[in-house]
């Protein structure tokens, strides 16, 4: 039987229906399959949960990390003292509004909530289809791929601060740019977003999804654990073209490389660890500096 410390045993006290795990790897809960123990990890079902645990985490003067699906995050090998709150099976649900706009829950993969709309004839989210990650990830970073964004569909975001209360948000509200919201600098967890949307033909737009799906299928390394696109888009350039200019495809460090197959991807080729990622990446930016003067940034959340 597993022994709890003193912080383990005051929050399963405090919240005795609540799912904990215990010094639970977070190499289980991240797309690059990295990260030590969580010293408490926690499993809300629903809103009313989240609000609880969060209310809980002011009331023992903890910040919890939030983690959703874990596809753009580098959890550190040594673990997470504290709360780790996973939502990636908390916030769900789809609802149509009305012609044009649909509300999608903060723990709905980026894929579904593309699918639903889909289904419903309503175009605008086929860049997300594909995208790894939640829909609450996606309006934080503000996610796109192949011409699209999240700040181009989203109309509002329904935010919980960290001590359980609901505020929400206009387009305008959440400031969104390159690979960037409000989120940033003002600390919240995204409960559900509305998505303006353009009625289409379901078969035209199911045809767009499977076209950027077969785009993503040739070019990236999609047999291996990663974090989508390692570094951000710099300006004056792209970064898979900088590192590729660069000589760095396939360059390795330890268990990390970057990608032969698509040089903006840093993989993991089977024991990697976060040192070994975190000095890929600040070497490859500093290479990339060298030999064309321009720096590139991770897009990767480093924990």
């Amino acid at each position: 039987m597993t022994v709890m410390n003193d912080f383990q045993q005051k929050i399963a006290g405090f919240l005795p229906e609540m799912e904990f795990r215990f010094d639970e790897p977070m190499a289980k809960h991240t797309s690059f399959r990295i990260g030590g123990p969580a010293e408490v990890m926690a499993f809300p079902k629903d809103i009313d949960e989240l609000s609880k645990i969060l209310k809980t985490s002011v009331l023992l003067d903890v910040q919890p990390a939030i983690l959703g699906a874990g596809t753009n995050v580098l959890a550190p090998d040594t673990g997470m003292q504290g709360l780790v709150i996973c939502l990636k099976d908390c916030l769900d649900g789809l609802e149509r509004l009305d012609d044009t706009t649909i509300r999608v829950a903060g723990g709905v993969t980026m894929t579904r909530a593309a699918v639903f709309a889909a289904n419903l004839g309503l175009s605008g989210l086929e860049f997300a289809h594909g995208i790894p990650g939640t829909v609450g990830g996606g309006v934080y970073m503000n996610a796109g791929a192949y011409g699209g964004e999240i700040c181009q569909v989203c109309k509002s975001v329904d935010v919980m601060d960290f001590d359980g209360n609901v505020r929400t948000f206009s387009n305008e509200k959440m400031g969104f740019s390159y690979r960037h919201s409000i989120l940033e600098e003002q600390a919240g967890i995204v409960v559900s977003a509305v998505f303006n949307l353009i009625p289409q033909e379901p078969r035209v737009i199911k045809d767009k999804m499977k076209e950027l799906m077969g785009k993503r299928s040739a070019s990236q390394p999609l047999d291996k654990p990663s974090a989508g696109s390692a570094f951000k888009r710099p300006v004056g350039g792209y970064a898979a073209a900088l590192i590729d200019q660069a000589g760095l495809k396939g360059f390795q460090i330890g268990g990390a490389a970057i990608s032969t197959k698509h040089a903006g991807f840093a993989v993991n080729m089977g024991d990697a660890t976060a040192e070994d990622v975190k000095s890929l990446l600040a070497q490859v930016s500093d290479i990339v500096f060298e030999k064309s003067g321009i720096r590139l940034e991770p897009e990767v959340r480093i924990w």
